[in-house]
């Protein structure tokens, strides 16, 4: 290996700027967080795999929500807080790291918005057409949507990494808090007008696609909502559509925020900050807001709580 593949096959992130009295206490932080999202998500997922009442097809679907945000937290923030504790001039990744980083934190996101998508879709068809909802929403078709949303989301992601792979690359910085696509790609003296194209198109399509679905779903079960007569039953849709919507407009508002200070480099500490804040405060938000919303899973919860306080006696 020659001396110009070595040094570019190293690559040096800038990371997270903390001033030097403060990064211990940013790294307890981010530490907490990181504790926190894998408790709450593992935990969530023990409970909807050991109940066999929760197995059912909207909680099924869930599952890939804590799935996502495990995949998400472990690939990221590990390499964040390492690095708040290591002298800028030292946080050293190699160029296979910063790729599979880039993939995954990418698929990530992707499939943020895939899985809320297929997750209102079970909720339009459990509000408009509960007599249909045991025959369309069968252990074939959860699978499926299951399937799809993944599917989509590591195909998609796995072009737009591919096309800044095939760049050689004749920088060494990434000027970022993470690896992600851009990244990779600014590292490259190539043209990368593909790469700009197919980027953006693919952030067009995912965004508009998810807004659009979700907007189309939720304004039809308000249609029903508004028609219908029946009190209680509207009541527990809007209860179990709220906590859907909630969750959605927090990916939305924090990952739309932070792509768009991407495009103002004179706001790289606020980018940085939501950067950080879409990392943190969905898969930390998740399980408290659509888990511990679930009746049948706050039910469960409080039983094991109880049952321990009683077992502590």
């Amino acid at each position: 290996m020659d001396n110009l593949t070595f040094r570019y096959s190293i690559l040096l992130m800038e990371g997270l700027q903390v001033k030097h009295l403060s990064n211990h206490l940013a790294f307890i932080i981010f530490l907490l967080a990181y504790i926190f999202i894998i408790v709450f998500n593992i935990g969530i997922l023990i409970q909807i795999s050991v109940e066999k009442r929760l197995h059912q097809p909207m909680y099924i679907l869930f599952c890939n929500l804590p799935l996502n945000d495990l995949l998400g937290t472990i690939v990221l923030l590990p390499r964040l807080m390492s690095h708040i504790l290591t002298d800028p001039s030292e946080r050293y990744i190699t160029y296979v790291e910063c790729a599979m980083q880039a993939f995954f934190g990418h698929v990530y996101g992707t499939a943020s918005h895939t899985i809320l998508m297929i997750m209102a879709f079970d909720r339009y068809v459990a509000i408009c057409n509960p007599l249909r909802y045991p025959t369309i929403m069968s252990n074939n078709m959860v699978v499926k949507l299951s399937a799809g949303a993944w599917g989509a989301a590591v195909v998609l992601v796995g072009i737009l990494i591919g096309l800044s792979l095939r760049l050689s690359h004749c920088r060494s910085v990434i000027q970022n808090l993470f690896c992600d696509n851009a990244s990779l790609f600014k590292l490259s003296c190539e043209n990368t007008v593909i790469n700009n194209v197919y980027g953006l198109t693919f952030t067009v399509v995912l965004l508009t696609s998810s807004l659009g679905w979700v907007s189309l779903t939720y304004l039809r079960i308000a249609m029903v909502c508004f028609k219908s007569k029946n009190k209680a039953t509207n009541s527990k849709a809007i209860k179990t559509c709220s906590t859907h919507l909630a969750v959605y407009i927090i990916m939305m508002v924090t990952g739309f925020t932070a792509i768009l200070l991407q495009r103002f480099p004179a706001y790289t500490e606020s980018k940085n900050i939501f950067s950080i804040i879409r990392q943190v405060i969905p898969p930390s938000l998740n399980p408290i807001i659509y888990g511990l919303q679930a009746k049948e899973i706050r039910q469960r919860l409080f039983k094991l709580i109880y049952k321990n306080k009683v077992n502590s006696m």
